[in-house]
């Protein structure tokens, strides 16, 4: 909205602010582990039309070359003010590295990838890397889950146990899920796509095709960041069999202001124009340029690391002490899948390939439910879900606690909501 009380849609507002400154066994033989084409790179299996189990060993090589930038790392001096307001501060991203280089083990996060159960198979042309974690339970409603940007599928392991199997967490057998988290194209252990074109509308017929193959006769789809506007294209081209859609970021809408906005309105107006005017450059550089973000985030696992850090810094729930709530290994876990596979490029360009896209607009073609977390880069006013969403939203709640990460940062919050909502289809 400007001074005049006009609102902007989501494109005249990025243009203004760029301008201003359990594994699920299928036919198949298992994908050989990942091998590497030289010290610092790894080659994935190539991907066909089946599903193929992905056994997940990352090359010894790939590790030393890693700690060996790592211990090379040129720093920049330290901030000229005493908090992050120039970016993560020096210290703290250096006590991040020191962590890395010496004390985490990425065998850890290997073993519980592969414990999830991982996939690969060719969508659209495209291999996409996925992981399928089926529930013992009979009658266990399929959950399809989309992680954005800079997460990825690590987001989602803390949930695996408890929504596959909730009786081993104290809750009740009609409660499971059977899980399906894909990376997006670009990401993680999916496949860099070798022209543009991939786009939220094109991930999202992508994923339901994913969820033909799988066999899955109905299924609800979650997401939030990128997965989000992924989420709610999918709900627009309302497959068959996609039961209902459940959202924790409304960034792929523009602010639904009809009138004077009320106090909460208000709120999350201010929280966007402070967006706009101090957390916007990350996403004009990626939007714009994601090929010049590559380059010294792909050479410089330190540069990685404070790219990623810094957001984590900005938007979790954690009184921008990140690793106080999630601590160093969670934050290298995801990190590493960013830095393992060398996408630095590749997942930047999913803001290139949406940057001029439009505001996803309704009417959507089936029921909604919203979870808003109070430290989301953007708060959720219920007003805007029932005006976006009308007869459609079937669920709204204002969590207690999380951000942007909810999934990672708060993941029993995170997964009764998920309950609760699938509650009304079962």
């Amino acid at each position: 909205m400007d001074r005049s009380g006009r609102v902007f849609s989501r494109r005249e507002w990025l243009r203004a602010t760029v301008g201003a400154g359990v594994a699920f066994g299928l036919a198949g033989p298992l994908a050989t582990a990942c091998g590497s084409a030289g010290p610092d790179r790894l080659v994935l299996p190539e991907a066909t039309d089946a599903v193929t189990p992905f056994a997940l060993r990352v090359p010894e090589g790939v590790l030393d070359d890693l700690r060996r930038r790592l211990a090379a790392t040129r720093w920049p001096e330290r901030e000229t003010v005493p908090d992050s307001a120039q970016g993560p501060q020096l210290d703290r991203v250096r006590r991040l590295v020191a962590h890395w280089s010496t004390e985490y083990d990425w065998r850890k996060a290997e073993a519980r990838l592969n414990g999830a159960g991982q996939f690969r198979t060719r969508l659209d042309g495209l291999g996409i890397h996925f992981l399928h974690a089926r529930s013992r339970h009979e009658n266990a409603f399929p959950l399809l889950l989309t992680h954005g940007w800079p997460g990825s599928v690590v987001e989602f392991l803390g949930l695996v146990g408890p929504l596959t199997d909730p009786t081993a967490f104290g809750g009740s057998a009609g409660d499971a899920f059977h899980l399906v988290v894909p990376s997006l194209p670009g990401f993680g252990f999916s496949d860099k796509p070798a022209a543009a074109g991939w786009n939220s509308e094109r991930i999202a017929r992508a994923w339901a095709e994913l969820m033909n193959r799988l066999g899955y006769p109905r299924y609800l789809a979650q997401g939030g960041d990128w997965g989000a506007d992924v989420t709610a294209r999918l709900a627009k081209l309302k497959p068959a069999n996609l039961t209902a859609i459940h959202l924790n970021f409304f960034g792929m809408f523009s602010p639904p202001v009809a009138g004077e906005p009320n106090p909460e309105e208000r709120v999350a107006l201010a929280s966007l124009r402070r967006f706009g005017t101090d957390g916007f450059g990350y996403f004009a550089e990626q939007g714009t340029r994601p090929q010049q973000v590559g380059y010294g985030l792909t050479d410089s696992p330190a540069g990685q690391a404070a790219w990623i850090y810094e957001k984590f810094t900005e938007w979790t729930d954690s009184n921008r002490d990140p690793e106080a709530l999630l601590g160093y290994d969670h934050l290298l876990d995801n990190i590493m899948l960013h830095w393992l596979p060398a996408t630095a490029a590749s997942s930047a360009r999913i803001y290139w390939e949406n940057f001029k896209a439009g505001d996803v607009t309704g009417p959507f073609g089936v029921p909604v439910g919203f979870s808003a977390f109070p430290k989301e880069i953007l708060p959720m006013p219920r007003v805007w879900a029932e005006r976006v969403f009308r007869d459609k939203l079937v669920y709204f709640n204002q969590v207690d606690r999380g951000g942007h990460f909810a999934a990672l940062e708060q993941p029993a919050l995170f997964a009764e909501e998920l309950r609760k909502f699938a509650r009304l289809f079962r």
